[in-house]
């Protein structure tokens, strides 16, 4: 938990869902077992969302607030950044999907779409969609900030391919779970790990091109895939997902996207609570493997690429 500590009228930004929002905190109180309503005891905060009605205002823990400067809004930018990119996907399928079935059910798609709206949210609150709260280690955001600075700041990209892979950093936190035996809290492993591990795979395969890449990676990511999938080199069969190639920087964005990623698809609540908890598991993994899986340094983008980028 946090030790950061939050004053009555302090300007702050808080985790709300994946993305992270300005806001100010109104008041303040500390939570015992008999006072909790949210079964966490310790400071809470009720803060306003900048922008946002009061109906919004909500009872926080100390986890979810972040001191208002310069790292923290770079974070935020940074999970914006992502959250648009996968929006775009999403909407994008929403509209060829619709397309197809055009003339079917159009008058409850009007519904659906109002739902898209605050107002919407609030009146149905009986059938929103499993939320996946994730627990973001500090250490994992301070990454992703300087990731973010390196790609769109620095003109510096990853070096490609990694190693090790995502599909190697999975194949090794399997191995950790199960090495655990009956020390884990996680359920099931040797039944669930398997799926799990397959699902994170896919995910980020069919994600990567479309949701978690900046701009100025996208020319990288062409020639990697002529060089391991569509180049005349390669043969038929023995083409590369994106798995094999990519590693822990780009997967950490999936990660921090899944939340959105889950809530638009059709998991039911138990299995979005399964998967929370075997990522957020990952995701104290990373920390602890953090200088064996992450890039020390990023490689800087030659001037023909650099132009190629802003063409």
């Amino acid at each position: 938990m946090s030790a950061q500590t939050f004053v009555t009228n302090e300007r702050v930004l808080c985790y709300h869902g994946p993305l992270i929002y300005e806001a100010k905190v109104l008041k303040l109180d500390v939570w015992d077992a008999s006072t909790t309503q949210s079964g966490i005891v310790g400071p809470h905060y009720y803060v306003h969302y900048k922008g946002w009605k009061q109906t919004w205002d909500e009872w926080v823990d100390a986890t979810r607030l972040l001191k208002f400067n310069e790292t923290n809004i770079a974070l935020q930018k940074a999970l914006q950044s992502q959250s648009q990119a996968a929006h775009a996907a999403h909407a994008s399928s929403a509209k060829a999907a619709k397309a197809q079935g055009a003339g079917a059910g159009a008058g409850a798609g009007a519904k659906d779409g109002a739902r898209g709206t605050k107002r919407g949210r609030e009146e149905d609150e009986g059938t929103r969609k499993p939320e996946m709260k994730l627990a973001v280690p500090e250490m994992l955001k301070v990454l992703l900030v300087d990731d973010w600075e390196a790609v769109t700041k620095n003109n510096q990209l990853v070096g490609l391919p990694r190693k090790p892979n995502v599909t190697e950093l999975l194949q090794d936190f399997g191995q950790h779970v199960l090495s655990q035996g009956s020390a884990t809290q996680l359920k099931d492993p040797k039944v669930l790990l398997p799926t799990i591990i397959a699902g994170l795979q896919t995910y980020f395969d069919r994600a990567l091109g479309a949701n978690l890449l900046y701009r100025f990676e996208r020319p990288q990511y062409a020639e990697v895939r002529k060089r391991y999938v569509t180049g005349p080199t390669v043969q038929v069969g023995q083409e590369r997902e994106m798995s094999a190639i990519y590693g822990a920087e780009h997967f950490l964005r999936m990660l921090v996207s899944l939340p959105q990623m889950v809530g638009s698809s059709s998991m039911d609540g138990e299995s979005v609570g399964l998967l929370r908890e075997y990522v957020n598991e990952l995701l104290q993994w990373l920390v602890k493997e953090k200088d064996r899986v992450f890039a020390a340094e990023y490689e800087s983008a030659s001037i023909a690429y650099q132009n190629i980028s802003r063409s």
